[in-house]
């Protein structure tokens, strides 16, 4: 299976042979955490029905190390491979997470622009995953929306962009349209379903597999699916779509509108890796209100569907997630406040999996810079979720969360 494309060979091609100027950019992200929930929930990275990355109690953890590393060339060409590990009490992780060629034409005089990537890539639709290895500056646990894009979402294809830049014609007016042929997304939807919304900083690597959480269906109906979900997996040979359009307004405002149809074929399974059927629509919002004020919202509605070989509807579930986030910054410091609300209505008959879910969150973040590139984090999230799977593992469908960090950021 495809995990990786042409763009990270090219990405190790050495400057001997082409002159390219190479770049590096990256992250340290070392934290403290502490998470206190009201049934001592597992996390949902180990199977359980916890809404956090870490499992309860608390410790220390690598929140994230990230690389960027970029070959420029004279031609509007560029080749960007990015790498990130991961490490707690329970386990420790390092790999790929993007890998793709580039191309980045130069505007006409009317400020038409060009731009195209193919390889390994996420989706564009994050409002709050913008920064160095697809971190966010905003919080230390991205929102539940975000947080799923990273655990199940990344395309293995082309991508090409069209733009108007404004400036060129003196317009405070800028428009793109972006539009992304993909494939290894065809099991995208199931961890949503069967672990429902989850908050946390975890990115899937290319390379790993997620634990499926144990429900009774999975001794029966779901006998042949695999203990681990495979979210980069190819199936079907057929190409999904991704498309979107956006509107910035000076330096003020930007607003993202999409839709995504993974466009697998109904009722494959191989090897217990089954296609989703996945499509959603997403708005994104970011508004600077003020020199130091912004504010940024996204939503996301659409729906997953798993068959059987045999055309049997055994999963179908429609989701819904939205947030609004306000940041305020002065001098040194950051001020983050975030709310969402999840839900995922399960509307299947198979016995012993029960999907439906509805949830809230609300998330306090602080940051004070040290230097120009080090940073000091403090945060809270509150998370509050009703999930009657819990039952199958003997807990009350009801579980509010809490979730108190501290961390060191280093940007290079």
């Amino acid at each position: 299976m495809l995990k990786s494309s042409l763009a990270i060979v090219l990405i190790l091609i050495s400057s001997k042979i082409w002159s390219a100027e190479s770049t590096f950019k990256g992250i340290i992200d070392v934290r403290a955490y502490y998470v206190n929930n009201t049934r001592h929930a597992q996390s949902y990275l180990q199977g359980g029905y916890g809404k956090f990355r870490y499992n309860a109690g608390s410790g220390l953890a690598l929140g994230q190390l990230g690389l960027q590393y970029q070959l420029s060339w004279d031609n509007n060409w560029s080749a960007m491979i990015v790498a990130n590990a991961f490490a707690d009490k329970e386990n420790i992780n390092i790999g790929l997470t993007e890998g793709y060629l580039q191309y980045k034409g130069l505007p006409n005089v009317q400020g038409w622009r060009i731009k195209s990537k193919i390889g390994v890539f996420y989706p564009q639709i994050s409002m709050e995953n913008v920064s160095t290895a697809w971190s966010t500056p905003y919080t230390l646990a991205s929102s539940s929306l975000n947080n799923w894009i990273g655990e199940e979402l990344r395309s293995t294809g082309i991508n090409f962009t069209i733009e108007k830049l404004g400036k060129a014609t003196k317009s405070p007016h800028t428009f793109s349209m972006d539009f992304a042929l993909f494939q290894n997304n065809d099991s995208a939807g199931a961890m949503l379903t069967w672990h429902g919304w989850t908050m946390g900083s975890r990115q899937t690597l290319l390379q790993e597999k997620l634990t499926v959480q144990n429900f009774p269906a999975r001794n029966a109906t779901l006998s042949e699916q695999a203990a681990n979900s495979d979210p980069f997996i190819e199936l079907d040979n057929r190409l999904g779509g991704h498309f979107s359009v956006t509107w910035r307004y000076q330096n003020a405002l930007k607003v993202n509108l999409g839709f995504y149809d993974n466009q697998a074929e109904e009722g494959l399974v191989e090897e217990g890796q089954y296609t989703w059927t996945t499509t959603f629509s997403h708005l994104g919002i970011k508004y600077k209100v003020a020199p130091q004020w912004e504010i940024i919202g996204q939503y996301m509605q659409g729906n997953t569907d798993m068959k059987s070989p045999y055309g049997v509807d055994i999963v179908n579930g429609k989701f819904n997630n939205a947030f609004v986030l306000i940041r305020k910054k002065w001098q040194s410091s950051h001020l983050a406040f975030r709310l969402e609300h999840f839900d995922v209505d399960d509307r299947d008959d198979t016995l012993g999996d029960n999907n439906n879910e509805s949830g809230n969150g609300a998330s306090l973040a602080y940051r004070y810079k040290l230097t120009q590139h080090s940073f000091v984090m403090v945060e809270y999230n509150w998370l509050k979720s009703d999930r009657p799977s819990r039952h199958y593992e003997h807990q009350a469908v009801e579980l509010i969360e809490r979730q108190y960090q501290l961390a060191y950021r280093y940007y290079f």
